[in-house]
């Protein structure tokens, strides 16, 4: 089977979901959707991350976020180790609470795809068999084969205006923004609230959706085909086994890792190489484990013959540097820039 799309790309943006395991509930009752968000709020603040829509589900949620820091693996992983671990605390339960990783696929920038990615998020709600909008019934609509009645079509936008735990209200401006969730760039492009919420109300009424929405939930990415030609520039596939879902990482020569570092640290990386504690050292071991494809034993062998524990902690070790650092976070996302999809 293949694994889900994995790419970590300096401020790539992403639609990520994951599910409960087995598709048992994750969210059993309003304060574990209400820890959840509060967990959100320590992501963005914890790694950087921008968080641009979300919906939450009863056994799956969905999140469209930018990873300036590329760290969209680290920040996940830490996403859903410590909502399960508060979980399983809570309910006295042992075991993994969602059903394997998480899915990340990776939306286009530019253009008007992470507009469509937050309208597909913000619906999720409504693609329940009870309202009218399951698959089958979205198609029988969309064929001019059956017709919603009126008092559905209310209960629809009812349902969606009134769906807390989703960012469409903030989008529609039911209610204010928090601190922590980036509405501004998706109001710019869909041309300010009331546009975007006519442009959702839209598909809600005609119980269609866009054709960019089709086979969304198979769909490796977001993006024309400009976009997926840029992606795999400079990426290896991973797994083979399905040619539409393979699994994607930047791979970048340790190399040109440690040529880059050098140059902006101004020392030959023999110099400080074997330095702990050296941000440059801790910086090369970090780059490398977002860009490389290296394993963590295969890193240490490389930079001197360092335990993979030891570069686990260097990298742990500088990632929480930049939380606190803002120079260092500065000159990690010029290195890191310079790896990114696209650069040749």
């Amino acid at each position: 089977m293949a694994r889900p799309l994995r790419v970590d790309i300096a401020d790539g943006w992403y639609h990520i979901t994951a599910r409960g395991t087995d598709r048992r509930t994750i969210f059993t009752e309003r304060r574990e959707r209400e820890h959840f968000l509060e967990l959100l709020e320590a992501l963005v603040n914890r790694y950087g991350v921008r968080l641009h829509a979300y919906v939450l589900m009863d056994n799956h949620y969905h999140l469209l976020l930018q990873t300036p820091r590329a760290n969209l693996s680290a920040a996940l992983q830490w996403l859903q180790v410590s909502y399960s671990m508060w979980f399983n605390r809570r309910h006295e339960r042992v075991g993994p609470l969602f059903q394997g990783r998480f899915k990340s696929v990776p939306v286009d920038g530019e253009g008007s795809w992470a507009l469509m990615a937050s309208v597909y998020l913000h619906l999720n709600p409504l693609r329940v068999r009870g309202l009218g909008l399951s698959k089958a019934a979205r198609r029988a609509e969309g064929l001019g084969i059956r017709a919603a009645e009126p008092t559905q079509i209310r209960e629809r936008l009812r349902v969606l205006c009134d769906y807390r735990w989703s960012s469409y209200r903030v989008y529609a401006g039911y209610t204010s923004a928090p601190g922590w969730l980036t509405t501004a760039e998706l109001l710019r492009r869909g041309e300010g609230r009331a546009a975007y919420r006519r442009y959702v109300m839209q598909w809600v009424t005609q119980a269609r959706e866009p054709a960019e929405f089709a086979g969304a939930r198979e769909r490796w990415l977001w993006g024309a085909q400009a976009f997926k030609d840029r992606l795999r520039h400079g990426v290896r596939a991973v797994n083979r086994e399905h040619p539409e879902r393979r699994e994607l990482r930047v791979v970048v020569p340790l190399a040109r890792i440690v040529a880059t570092v050098a140059a902006q640290k101004g020392e030959r990386w023999e110099v400080f190489r074997d330095r702990y504690g050296d941000w440059g050292r801790d910086l090369v071991m970090y780059a490398a484990r977002q860009h490389s494809g290296l394993t963590l034993r295969q890193i240490g062998e490389q930079c001197g013959g360092v335990a993979y524990k030891q570069v686990s902690k260097a990298v742990e070790r500088f990632g929480r540097r930049l939380d606190t650092d803002r120079s260092l976070a500065r000159l990690t996302r010029r290195v890191l820039a310079t790896m990114t999809i696209g650069e040749t």
